[in-house]
């Protein structure tokens, strides 16, 4: 598409440098990164989640496909109790963030 040249690198650093002074150059590019290192780590966490529920939706296929025997009951029931006591204590962990 388009491509940045040396002088249009060169013309952004010289605007910025006018606008916000050498001083202030350091804590923009700290506040810019910490800004995409959250950014990363909420992307992250989204993907994490929607893993881990594609993984409990195919357990719970897995065992509907098995049969509805009250074996394979017990279980289902036995897995959602496990999901919610993990839901409950990473609820608190996650509003720490």
């Amino acid at each position: 598409m388009f491509g940045i040249g040396g002088g249009e690198i060169f013309f952004i650093i010289l605007v910025v440098l006018m606008l916000f002074g050498s001083d202030k150059i350091p804590d923009i590019a700290r506040t810019l990164g910490k800004g995409m290192q959250q950014l990363k780590n909420a992307t992250n966490d989204i993907k994490s989640e929607i893993h881990n529920s594609a993984d409990i939706d195919g357990i719970k296929k897995s065992f509907t496909e098995i049969g509805t025997s009250e074996t394979t009951t017990e279980i289902q029931g036995q897995i959602e109790k496990v999901k919610e006591d993990i839901e409950d204590m990473s609820g608190p962990i996650k509003r720490l963030k």
